[in-house]
């Protein structure tokens, strides 16, 4: 049984998803039924949050749901009569009453149509006779539970929520409008609706006030559906949706068949439960494709779109995908530099990042050697590629420039954070890295190594880039790297911080900048300071700014957020440069397997149910944090598993 805070998710394709908890509790302002993009995949709006449902039989009445309600009340608790859950092929309950009465309850998004279809099913109880698991009458009642509100804010009782319902004609569907600019909410079924409006209160989400956030909301809930559930084998349909997409025709529970069918089928062609995983980040952008950054909170970030796509898409073969990815973003180039973000309101994109550009480069040489890209394709994208080298090269903003004196990449102005190392809490850069970082220097050469490829120009900067970057990072005292050189844009000045950064010198990326014992000494610094077993730390614990726990007010969490915090995506590089200094052979590759993935296979049944969390504490036991669903956590675990598959096929 997996612990009740445990989250599963069902995204949508568009941005929206339904998601909660295995012991059906919300813990999150984000845990809803229906959230829908209004304007994918931004303009998320929480619609259904969830749902109250319990049984009634003789007079007794069974819960199906539980909340939370300030200050810390449980109620109903459903955990004793909760027998088991699973999330294949989708989020799936089993409730035992009493000796005649086993629930099946059930959720899925239906990827074709967007819409989230709930089940509850009556199951013939093992060791009694048929006659007596159908005997009774037994009524399924639910009460949906509404807001229609950001889904980052929160929800409180007010006069202007409309409980109008639209009923149709045989009282088995319904639909409401919360507000005038919120969509309507359409909830088709095989039972009756009364229409009974009513205001829950005080909801509370543990959470958001362990994360030092308003935690408290209201909720309005306009009626009641009843569902005969008398005879095994009886079921209850209820289909939400944020557009009329059910047809009058069609009885609720036929078409929730149907729609099932087609998700399993869906579902079941994907090799492996990590690609079927995979899939719930990959969205619609315009008329091409992006990926979501993370769930529940994040929209697509330039940066972790061409990190996380290496696994998600490429290594994985769903090639097509990653082409409309990378023609999408290479259409928002703005003097050489790749967005940020794309933020939740407005349509114009953040250009902050020194970095998400030059990670554009490592995805588009990893798409092109798949041989893939027709013509048009293939060169448009390396024009895409050469117009960044070329912006850096010249200068663009926050003095991200190629450097006069050694070709190397400066960056940064005070105020800004421009590295992956983003955290920022009011005027304060908890980890400004102004100057030469190292892993920028990594991508930078990289990136000329791979564009030199198809235009010679980039040739000779690559070629006195990588000599400067072997001649001026290696810190003397301990044969690893310095994290960052000229600090502040000081010449000389040197950051000798035991970080993971420095692991990009030798994997992660299509080129490794060091070799033999230059590289075994990084990659061991690594090893000994900074590795768990759900990533690396972004800081070493002897470091005096090491925080080993990620908690607390927004201002202590992003503190601590690169300065101790582990990251399961940098496993991705250091297996690949922990094989590229200890030989391809199979006793490597098995050690590699045992020691650094299979802790990550095992955290897939924890926190975020199939997938990746994005960080963790870096203090033992090393507690799961931030988002639960992480695509480049996601996609480093199986760009890396197919790393480890091809060696084996190689070495065969």
């Amino acid at each position: 049984m997996r612990r009740l805070e445990d989250e599963w998710l069902e995204a949508d394709g568009l941005g929206g998803f339904a998601s909660g908890t295995v012991g059906t509790l919300r813990t999150r302002r984000y845990h809803a039924l229906l959230l829908a993009a209004t304007r994918p995949p931004a303009g998320r709006m929480v619609l259904v949050n969830g749902v109250e449902a319990w049984l009634e039989a003789d007079g007794e009445r069974y819960p199906l749901s539980m909340q939370r309600y300030e200050p810390d009340v449980l109620y109903p608790d459903v955990t004793a009569n909760l027998l088991e859950f699973t999330t294949e092929p989708w989020p799936t309950w089993r409730f035992q009453f009493n000796a005649q009465t086993l629930i099946t309850a059930e959720v899925f998004v239906s990827k074709a149509t967007c819409e989230t279809v709930l089940r509850w099913r009556r199951e013939p109880v093992p060791e009694v006779s048929p006659s007596a698991s159908q005997s009774g009458a037994l009524t399924l009642k639910v009460r949906p539970l509404l807001s229609g509100r950001d889904y980052h804010a929160l929800h409180h009782e007010n006069a202007a929520f409309n409980f109008t319902a639209h009923i149709s004609s045989d009282t088995c569907c319904a639909s409401w409008q919360p507000y005038g600019n919120v969509p309507c909410i359409y909830a088709a079924t095989n039972g009756s609706y009364v229409h009974a409006p009513d205001w829950y209160h005080n909801f509370s989400y543990v959470r958001e006030y362990e994360r030092g956030l308003d935690f408290s909301e209201d909720l309005a809930t306009p009626g009641v559906f009843s569902f005969d559930l008398a005879n095994a084998g009886a079921e209850a349909v209820m289909i939400l949706s944020a557009s009329d997409t059910t047809s009058a025709n069609t009885a609720a529970a036929s078409r929730a068949a149907t729609l099932a069918q087609t998700e399993q089928q869906r579902r079941t062609a994907f090799g492996s439960r990590l690609q079927r995983s995979a899939d719930a980040y990959v969205v619609q952008r315009n008329e091409g494709r992006t990926i979501l950054a993370g769930f529940p909170w994040f929209t697509d970030w330039g940066r972790d779109t061409f990190i996380a796509m290496r696994g998600l898409l490429i290594a994985i073969g769903r090639l097509d995908a990653a082409e409309a990815i990378l023609l999408e973003w290479s259409g928002t180039l703005s003097d050489g530099m790749l967005p940020n973000r794309f933020p939740d309101y407005g349509d114009t994109p953040e250009y902050n990042s020194v970095d998400a550009a030059l990670w554009f480069i490592v995805a588009v040489h990893d798409y092109l050697a798949t041989g893939h890209a027709g013509a048009a394709t293939k060169a448009r994208l390396q024009a895409a590629g050469d117009a960044i080298l070329a912006g850096y090269t010249q200068g663009t903003r926050y003095n991200i420039k190629a450097s006069a004196d050694d070709g190397l990449l400066c960056a940064g102005v005070p105020g800004m954070q421009l590295t992956w190392m983003d955290a920022k809490v009011g005027d304060w850069v908890v980890t400004p890295r102004i100057g030469k970082p190292v892993e920028v220097q990594a991508l930078w050469i990289n990136a000329l190594r791979i564009a030199a490829t198809w235009n010679t120009q980039w040739q000779k900067p690559a070629e006195r880039a990588l000599q400067a970057f072997q001649a001026r990072f290696v810190d003397p005292s301990t044969q690893a790297l310095f994290d960052n050189i000229d600090v502040d844009h000081v010449s000389g000045a040197v950051d000798r911080s035991i970080r993971p950064n420095q692991i990009f010198a030798i994997g992660g990326l299509p080129f490794s900048l060091l070799e033999g014992a230059a590289a075994r000494a990084v990659v061991d610094q690594v090893e000994t300071h900074l590795l768990t077993p759900l990533g690396l730390r972004t800081l070493a614990p002897t470091d005096p700014a090491y925080r080993g726990r990620y908690s607390g007010a927004p201002y202590e969490r992003d503190g601590a957020y690169h300065q101790g915090t582990v990251w399961p995506w940098l496993l991705g590089p250091f297996v690949e440069a922990w094989l590229r200094v200890r030989g391809n052979a199979e006793e490597a590759r098995q050690q590699a397997r045992t020691r650094f993935l299979d802790p990550l296979y095992m955290h897939l049944d924890h926190a975020g149910l199939d997938h990746i969390s994005e960080i963790a504490d870096g203090d033992a036991p090393h507690a799961p944090a931030g988002t639960p669903f992480q695509a480049w956590s996601l996609g480093e675990l199986l760009r890396v598993e197919q790393l480890l598959a091809r060696l084996d096929r190689n070495i065969a």
